[in-house]
């Protein structure tokens, strides 16, 4: 698989060779802002996009025991069934959304040369099963952020309380920042995993550096 990278530190878009497969990130239209912001390397905040992860949205009961055993099968781990968790497994993080509802992601991007090779294997685990798998990755990105004053950033346009006491490593949410909708991963200190709606992505970026732009300075 060939990478083609364009912009000096954000990931826009890729080739894959000799599949005449093209992806491209949600935040090519915020590229030049996002080059803007990291060429000054910022040290309170810092907004990064991990882009091209497989996503997929799981369904299923955790009181089938078949269900439990074919997703950890495929992802290492059993779904979490604690409210607003998360559970980690073979390179992937299954986020709780609801009693019967989980969103897989992988822990890094994914083969595009392969046909949603995530939703395929977790599909064929629950044959005979009431369980069912889809591929969300087209719809959504992954983003980061870091920095001493990522909890203030995001307080301006996200309700929750993000005191480390209270949301931290190993939880997660669905929230909203503004208008964008996402879900919410603590992942230690001062870093966050925003999940965002593409038809959202370019909006986030845009809403949240202006945002930070008072604390920045």
């Amino acid at each position: 698989m060939l990478n083609e990278i364009k912009g000096s530190s954000t990931v826009v878009d890729r080739a894959i060779s000799g599949q005449g497969v093209w992806q491209e990130s949600p935040l090519v239209g915020a590229d030049a802002l996002m080059k803007a912001h990291q060429s000054g390397s910022p040290k309170a905040f810092r907004l990064t996009e991990r882009p091209f992860l497989a996503l997929v949205n799981v369904r299923g009961d955790t009181r089938d025991a078949a269900f439990a055993k074919s997703v950890q099968s495929v992802i290492g781990c059993t779904p979490p069934e604690k409210p607003n968790t998360i559970a980690r497994g073979n390179g992937y993080t299954m986020l709780w959304l609801g009693p019967d509802e989980w969103l897989v992601h992988s822990d890094t991007a994914h083969d595009a040369s392969r046909p949603a090779p995530l939703e395929a294997k977790l599909r064929d685990a629950f044959v005979g099963q009431f369980s069912a798998a889809v591929d969300i990755g087209s719809g959504y990105t992954v983003l980061e952020i870091d920095g001493p004053k990522t909890r203030e950033l995001l307080s301006r346009g996200c309700p929750l309380d993000l005191h480390p006491k209270m949301f931290g490593e190993g939880q997660c949410a669905q929230s909203h920042f503004f208008k964008a909708s996402i879900t919410l991963v603590p992942l230690g200190g001062d870093r966050f995993e925003i999940i965002v709606r593409r038809s959202f992505a370019d909006y986030f970026v845009k809403i949240m550096l202006d945002a930070a732009e008072p604390l920045l300075s």
